[in-house]
Order: structure tokens, then sequence, then C-alpha cells
């Protein structure tokens, strides 16, 4: 891994740290890479281009130099959800025109059974679409956290039953603070009743080490055979007005272990 950080600058440092990587292998992991192991493909996530239109989101990631744009397709993201039948395809071609195919986006799907998350993730696959986030489920406080984590364990599930239908991979981000999956285990329970061709995880490693501390590594071993894609972001902690909390810094500069 340390030699592919120089490529491109590391893709100007992943844009301040903040880009996914798909399609991971055993080999993605290991010291020294297969000979023929497939390269590396790094997709900036389009919420840092938000500003930009389709057209020059596209061309600005294509100027930077990443091999493709892991698309926000979700409430106040690049494609809306309510119109996603007549905007996701306008991104996507504005996307092929720089070069780019279709492979990431980034949701709120929470459920297959909701028509919006069915009729989002249909559009998608339709256009050649491969990997999505989904949403972070949440806690209450009318169910125990084993009762939440069953529930969801159904949701999972129903969603990998749509995906395989759809030819898509849905993938779980863990993340920092008290929604389900700031730990790795949060994730690893509420995976076991779905499909694992179809459902799994996105390994981000900037929340992993400010959750995990000296420990991240525990999880990531337990989550390592589900993770679909992984996010490039680095940290540290800084204090300001007398109170600590974690600072995104370009990718090795902080306190993430590369």
């Amino acid at each position: 891994m340390i030699e592919a950080l120089s490529r491109r600058d590391f893709l100007i440092k992943s844009t301040l740290a903040g880009s996914a990587v798909p399609l991971l292998s055993a080999d993605a992991f290991s010291a020294k890479p297969a000979v023929n192991a497939d390269p590396i493909k790094v997709n900036i996530f389009s919420k840092h281009l938000q500003f930009l239109n389709y057209q020059d989101m596209s061309e600005a990631a294509k100027e930077m130099g990443f091999d493709g744009i892991d698309l926000t397709v979700r409430p106040k993201g690049h494609v809306l959800p309510e119109k996603v039948e007549t905007d996701l395809p306008l991104a996507v071609e504005a996307m092929k025109k720089a070069g780019f195919s279709p492979l990431l986006f980034c949701t709120a799907v929470e459920n297959a059974t909701n028509p919006t998350d069915k009729k989002l993730l249909e559009t998608a696959a339709k256009l050649g679409f491969k990997y999505y986030r989904m949403n972070w489920y949440k806690y209450n406080d009318q169910k125990t956290i084993p009762q939440l984590l069953e529930e969801y364990q159904g949701k999972m599930a129903g969603l990998s039953q749509l995906n395989e239908q759809l030819g898509l991979t849905g993938c779980y981000q863990n993340h920092a603070g008290r929604m389900v999956g700031a730990s790795m285990f949060e994730i690893w329970q509420i995976l076991q009743k779905a499909n694992p061709k179809t459902m799994g995880a996105q390994y981000d490693i900037r929340h992993a080490t400010l959750e995990g501390g000296l420990s991240w590594q525990t999880g990531f071993n337990l989550i390592r055979p589900s993770i679909r894609t992984i996010v490039l972001k680095d940290f540290m902690w800084e204090k300001t007005n007398g109170k600590w909390g974690p600072k995104n810094v370009p990718l090795g500069e902080g306190m993430v272990d590369f």
C-alpha cells in the first residue's frame, strides 16, 4: 500500500481524504500484491464536488486523475432520490463523456420494501452501477440494542435479496458516533442473515481508527471477509475551546496507520 500512495501524489492526497476504492480482493490487503492483481481504482466521493454540475464534476475528477466517481444519490446529494429516474441518467451521461463508467454510488437506502429505495436501486442497476453505500441504522429508546440489531438483520437480508435480483452489491459503512456501525461487531451482527455475495461492508479506516483506538485491527479482522469497498481518509485529534474532537487531514498527516 505504501508504494500505491505515491500514485499521482495519491490523487491530490485523495482530495484531502475522501475517496472510495471498490472491488477488493485478498491481494489488496497484502504487503506484496500478486503480479497479476488488477490495479486498484480510486473513486472520488462526489460530496467534495457538490458545488459543481454533473459535467463540471466529471471533468474535475478526470483532471485530478481519479478513476471514477462515487456519486451521491441521496437527500441533498448530486442526485435527489425523488428525481432519480430523470437526473441519474444525466449524471451518468456526463460521467461517460469524461471517460468514466458508473460503478459506485452513495445512498440513504434502508429497506427493500420502501418504494423510493427500491426505485433508486432499480434505476441505478439499469444504468450500470455495481456498488452502493446504504444509510446508517439508528438506535432508539423503544427497543433494546439486541432487539434493534435483530430487526436490522432482517432489513439487510431483504436488501441483499433485492441486490441479487438487480446485480448490485450493498455496503454498510462503519461510522464513528452513536449510530449502528461505529463498532465492527455491530456490522458483523446485522450482516449475519444477508447474502454475503450481495451485501457487505464499506470499510472506513478513519472511522475505525477513531472508534477503535489501539484495537481497530480486531474489528478489521472480524469484518475483513465482508469488505467490498474501502474509504481512504485520515484524521487527528485536536483541542478546540477546551474540547477534544477529530479533525480531518490529508492522507499520511494524521493518526491512521496506512
